[in-house]
């Protein structure tokens, strides 16, 4: 398991022999050194960047008075605690600090890392943002499962980026929190689960925001959660916002990933996009779909945004009973934004090789279809809400 970004090259005093650094470990790239609770009376400023403490491995007493003392330091480093019983007061003396936590026993990995990442995120300044509302946030939706909405995603994000040429240019944000295939299909390893932004949307700032980020590539960032069935329970409406207005804040470019079943977010989160697009696949049943989805998105954000709608999945034909670019506007009752030419190889390989489309197979229709329909968008004006906020 890789460690986080914000982990690497930092130096963390464990107390306790459960912890490792171990290429695979939940602090691959940190500088652990293994101590003792006497080391915490006396820790000189700067000896260390966080303090976890195995509660369980030390007598009680010792520990708690080992933590006060700590805590009477002029500058004191952010402090994890992780057990499974751990005293009453010790607990209460950990979360007066001004920077610590509780992980309690047991735990996996992946949750270690997450809570060891947001302290030190935490402890070290906010990256350098750009003016709020200079960014531009696309929502992707698909109109029914399996219509390519994750795969047009991706290719969106890429030509983006390519565009833009700058690091930290693009941010793909897959909200399909329980079950996502953003991350696989780009060949991508999320560092956590979402999950563990639980509800504490007060606590999301920058510096948080990278600790979940996972690079792809020049420009384009990934942020994406490990499988998790309960992260639509756990995640709260409000941290979802404010981790998307940060998203905001400190890229240029955000697309979203958006699940087709309605969430309490949904909405709110299409309200900030400035253009939302809805895939279709060229069957009458995917048509009505899409034509129902744009009508409720429109209706339901009250904004003046009108959904953009893709037909994903053309191809040629002299004969056969898909239905053709014009006889699926008539189904759909509106004008299809864009149509996306089928390639299965092209997708197909992408998809095993890990990565977009435009990368293993640039000269594919797809990628082309793609470049053209974000060139379309791009010369838009952007709309100047500004992204939904967490009430």
């Amino acid at each position: 398991m890789p460690g986080s970004s914000l982990i690497r090259g930092r130096r963390i005093l464990a107390l306790g022999a459960g912890f490792t650094a171990a290429p695979d470990g939940p602090l691959a790239g940190a500088v652990v050194e293994q101590g003792a609770i006497a080391q915490l009376e006396s820790l000189p400023p700067g000896a260390c960047d966080l303090v976890l403490i195995d509660g369980d491995a030390w007598d009680a007493a010792a520990l708690a008075q080992a933590v006060k003392a700590l805590s009477g330091l002029r500058s004191a480093p952010p402090v994890l605690l992780v057990g499974e019983t751990l005293p009453a007061g010790l607990v209460r003396n950990i979360l007066r600090m001004s920077a610590a936590d509780i992980l309690e026993a047991p735990f996996s990995p992946e949750q270690l890392t997450a809570a060891v990442a947001a302290l030190l995120a935490e402890a070290q300044p906010a990256p350098t943002q750009d003016a709020p509302g200079a960014s531009r946030c696309w929502g992707v939706t698909g109109a029914v499962g399996g219509a390519g909405a994750t795969t047009i995603a991706i290719e969106i994000a890429h030509a983006l980026a390519v565009q833009a040429n700058k690091d930290r240019a693009v941010c793909l944000v897959d909200l399909n929190l329980a079950d996502g295939a953003a991350a696989a299909y780009l060949g991508a390893q999320p560092t956590t689960r979402l999950a563990d932004f639980g509800h504490a949307a007060d606590r999301i700032d920058a510096a948080m925001l990278h600790a979940f980020i996972t690079p792809v590539s020049k420009g384009l960032d990934l942020m994406a959660g490990v499988r998790d069935p309960n992260a639509f329970d756990a995640v709260g409406r409000e941290a979802v916002l404010r981790m998307l207005e940060v998203a905001c804040e400190c890229y240029d470019w955000v697309i979203l990933d958006l699940p087709r079943h309605r969430r309490p977010w949904t909405l709110e989160a299409l309200a900030g996009c400035d253009e939302a697009l809805v895939i279709s696949e060229l069957t009458v049943p995917a048509l009505l779909a899409a034509r129902a989805c744009s009508d409720e998105i429109e209706a339901g954000i009250g904004t003046g945004l009108r959904p953009r709608i893709v037909l994903n999945r053309l191809a040629s034909r002299m004969f056969g009973p898909a239905p053709s670019m014009g006889e699926a506007e008539k189904a759909l009752q509106r004008k299809a934004e864009a149509g996306i030419s089928s390639d299965w190889e092209a997708a197909a390989a992408s998809a095993n090789l890990g990565g977009p489309i435009a990368q293993h197979r640039p000269k594919s229709k797809i990628v082309k279809d793609v470049q053209s329909l974000v060139q379309k968008l791009v010369a838009q004006p952007p709309r100047r809400d500004q992204p939904a906020k967490a009430a």
